[in-house]
């Protein structure tokens, strides 16, 4: 028997997220809203951490130079806000969260790529979620 907490949180669960790594580079697209309007935003940069992979609760922070200052952002995977999560490059890293990079800067802060398939990576296929499919079926 699932829970009744399981239950909804499989209504907000996307479907399939792109598999991201700390190490990836990646562009974020993510949905703001100012006043009435909605514009999509990228945010790229270097994935320091990963956490909790398997939940809906899956996060990434991503962290970026940016006029000189380091930014970093958190943003969670299923979140409808996060429109598209893009792999542009992967490097090879020994560990999973990455705080040692916040101190280093120009070619101290480079990471030896890996070569990826990066149409395999970054295709997304959204299948029918088993709420919409329960919906279908009562309609018929």
């Amino acid at each position: 028997m699932e829970s009744v907490i399981r239950k909804i949180e499989e209504k907000f669960k996307k479907n399939e997220v792109v598999d991201v790594k700390s190490g990836d580079t990646v562009k974020v697209h993510q949905k703001i809203k100012e006043g009435n309007k909605e514009r999509v935003q990228v945010f790229q940069g270097l994935v320091i951490r990963t956490d909790r992979k398997g939940s809906h609760t899956s996060r990434i922070t991503v962290r970026r130079i940016a006029s000189g200052v380091g930014v970093e952002k958190s943003f969670l995977l299923h979140s409808p806000l996060v429109v598209k999560v893009e792999v542009t490059k992967r490097s090879k890293v020994r560990r999973n969260y990455l705080t040692y990079m916040r101190s280093r800067t120009g070619k101290a802060a480079r990471l030896t790529g890996v070569v990826f398939d990066r149409d395999k990576v970054n295709t997304v296929v959204e299948a029918k979620s088993k709420v919409e499919e329960s919906a279908a079926e009562t309609k018929e």
